[in-house]
């Protein structure tokens, strides 16, 4: 004989064991300063639908289901669908089944575009930054330089038959590979993200660095693409500290201070990757999503915000 069902809301009450998800995304929902991300949105946002049309999504609900996506790599359509099929997701966008509307793709791509328009995940970026300088967590005395290839889309099996003009190709050590690079400055006390830049791929790490400096750094880090004597004398005049890995000379070799030099470097260097591991192994973005830089580059913005939220949540927490 079947089993009584249960309303979902008892289901939850009764249960034994907290999933990985919930656990996550309870997390979350405590480290996110939702009222001040918000207030940037809200200006933007429609107040009202067409007329004689239903009205908009609460935005709370729509910013909720826009950083899902970002932490499950969903597609538009993908995250319609697991709002129906997750219960730990429809409670964090407080949807409930049966008495709630859920967002269909459509709307969801509206408001992505809505935050594209208005380059308001620049501003999400900026917004938490300025919530973890608040809480004491980023103390921005050094800075770590680097940059990461985020693959694209080779194939041309799509409706244009062609890559993604704004993507180009790039070889490191004995590969090639077809993307874009996200070049980021991180804090080197905290690991977090505070200045990003998107390029296509062929273009070289050490032109971007005046973009990922903040202008009070005590120390700045490196590895070898970014050796540059000039920069080097104008940034240690001051006594500070050029933390750049040191590059032997053609068919030359180190010698052992600069080896040794080099390893310091490489230890205090480590922290950068931190980032780059949770964007690609936690949030799974392993490949761009949409066609053309403007849009990929709109989406790091989101995800190093929230990636910087992950890497400091214990600290959040407690």
């Amino acid at each position: 004989m079947p089993k009584q069902p249960t309303f979902p809301g008892l289901r939850h009450a009764v249960k034994k064991k907290q999933t990985r998800r919930e656990k996550f995304l309870a997390e979350m929902e405590t480290v996110v300063p939702w009222m001040r991300l918000l207030a940037l949105i809200a200006p933007h946002y429609p107040k009202a639908g067409p007329r004689g049309g239903r009205p908009p999504m609460p935005i709370e609900t729509m910013l909720r289901v826009y950083f899902l996506q970002q932490w499950y790599a969903l597609s538009d359509p993908m995250a319609e669908e697991m709002l129906y099929d997750s219960d730990a997701m429809r409670r964090f966008a407080g949807i409930e089944l049966g008495d709630d509307r859920i967002p269909d793709e459509t709307t969801i791509l509206n408001f992505r575009h809505l935050l594209e328009k208005h380059q308001l995940t620049e501003q999400l970026f900026a917004e938490v930054n300025r919530y973890l300088a608040d809480q004491g967590i980023t103390l921005r005395s050094g800075t770590l330089v680097d940059a990461t290839i985020i693959d694209a889309p080779s194939s041309t099996k799509n409706k244009a038959k062609a890559r993604d003009p704004e993507m180009s190709s790039t070889k490191k050590g004995n590969a090639w590979y077809f993307g874009m690079k996200a070049h980021v400055g991180v804090d080197v006390d905290s690991g977090t993200v505070h200045s990003l830049e998107a390029t296509t791929a062929k273009v070289h790490d050490s032109r971007i660095w005046d973009e990922l400096l903040h202008g009070g750094e005590t120390s700045v880090w490196a590895d070898k693409g970014y050796v540059s004597a000039e920069r080097e004398a104008a940034f240690t005049k001051n006594g500070k500290v050029w933390g750049v890995m040191r590059k032997a000379p053609r068919g030359g070799k180190l010698d052992e201070i600069d080896e040794e030099t080099n390893r310091v470097i490489a230890m205090v260097r480590a922290k950068v990757e931190h980032p780059f591991r949770v964007l690609k192994r936690q949030f799974g973005h392993m490949k761009t999503r949409y066609r053309g830089l403007a849009k990929n580059r709109a989406q790091l913005f989101t995800l190093f915000a929230l990636g910087n939220l992950f890497l400091v949540r214990r600290q959040l927490l407690t």
